[in-house]
């Protein structure tokens, strides 16, 4: 029984040591191969205790801490010189970093932080020769927020995004007051980064109060610019502090292009239809001659003088009849002629006597002479010439 008891008292005083070296264990670690070095050389960052197969972000950082993450964010880390490495089967890894100078001054920090997943990040302690030092800016006011669970962005994208509408969603997040003031109406700021480029800080303050020790759930809005699409990530900072961080993944507005490529097809058909319907108007006589067959326009002219003439000619024929109407008839004359004057011109004996001169009877048909000449008469019906030529 004594021996049963002793056992029971060790267990119970190595099991917590146990759970503090796994707990231990389990916090993600980072070490450098050097703790100082100039710009343009590298330097050698290790890690244990990371998610298997994580795919993490590397950076140099200002006016940061170990223990106290990067206050300013991506703001004040070298992004360009970044690097992303994979963590093992184990989650270990190692992978060369570039020296560069950030953009604050030192202290400065090497920062290791998960790009997807379970957001973890380690940092160590780094001096950038030649790189100006300063200290850190103070906290101001006795509060202090932290976030106690894992934030997350609700909402969903609605039709009009999908024709290139801003997209938006809520940003839902609890956070603790565990300084020793009360916060009143907290000012945070929200930004948005695509890709390796900084994030756009807005800031964004919320009603309320938060005293010592209490706990709030806080709700922001988001919103990308319009057509945004692609992989972005959401930062929530307070004062200098980046509390949070939050990956968005947006769809591709394809409403857009179905929209261009109806357009590109709709439009040139429409413009061409009434190009043809301009040149159709402004041409209707070739239109007509192009469709009349050859020589028509010939054969109508004739059928339509054909129609004319006979009314042409009736017409004619009643302007003759009326003016023979209107003249007097003159009755011919009886009178004898003249001896010297039966040899006249015909047109004195037609004008006297109103006939043709050699239809004119004889006024002596007992007479033996010959007529004069030019003078014909009819024959007479004792002539004996005629009568012997019988």
């Amino acid at each position: 029984m004594a021996a049963a008891a002793v056992l029971a008292v060790l267990a119970a005083l190595l099991l917590p040591a146990a759970a503090g070296q796994a707990a231990a264990a389990e916090k993600p670690e980072v070490t450098l191969s050097k703790a100082e070095a100039g710009k343009g050389g590298d330097i050698t960052v290790k890690g244990a205790g990371w998610r298997r197969n994580a795919l993490l972000m590397m950076f140099i950082c200002g006016q940061s801490t170990p223990g106290d993450g990067v206050p300013g964010g991506t703001n004040s880390c070298a992004n360009d010189t970044g690097r992303a490495v994979t963590t093992d089967g184990e989650g270990t890894f190692s992978k060369k970093l570039p020296v560069a100078e950030p953009p604050k001054p030192c202290p400065c920090v090497v920062h290791v932080a998960t790009v997807t997943g379970d957001k973890a990040q380690a940092d160590a302690a780094f001096k950038v020769a030649g790189h100006p030092v300063e200290p850190l800016p103070r906290q101001q006011g006795g509060g202090k927020l932290s976030v106690l669970t894992d934030t997350r962005l609700e909402g969903s994208s609605g039709v009009l995004t999908w024709f290139g509408a801003p997209p938006s969603r809520k940003f839902v997040f609890t956070v603790g007051n565990v300084g020793s003031a009360p916060v009143k109406d907290p000012v945070f700021q929200v930004g948005t980064s695509h890709g390796v480029f900084a994030p756009q800080w807005e800031e964004q303050q919320w009603r309320g109060i938060i005293a010592p020790g209490k706990k709030a759930q806080i709700t922001l809005p988001v919103e990308l610019s319009a057509g945004a699409h692609g992989n972005y990530l959401v930062s929530l900072k307070f004062g200098d502090k980046v509390l949070a961080e939050q990956p968005w993944g947006v769809g591709r507005p394809w409403g857009v292009t179905v929209f261009w490529v109806l357009l590109c097809v709709v439009v040139p058909a429409a413009v061409f239809r009434i190009g043809m319907a301009v040149v159709d108007r402004l041409r209707p006589n070739r239109r007509r001659r192009s469709s009349r067959p050859a020589g028509r326009h010939r054969t109508g002219r004739i059928a339509e003088l054909t129609d004319r003439l006979p009314k042409l000619r009736l017409s004619q024929g009643a302007v003759a009849a009326d003016e023979a109407a209107r003249t007097p008839r003159t009755k011919p004359s009886r009178e004898p002629r003249e001896p010297g004057k039966s040899g006249g011109s015909g047109k004195g004996a037609a004008t006297n006597t109103g006939t043709l001169p050699w239809f004119t009877p004889d006024t002596d048909p007992g007479a033996g002479t010959a007529p004069a000449a030019g003078q014909l008469s009819a024959p007479s019906e004792n002539s004996p010439t005629t009568k012997g030529n019988t």
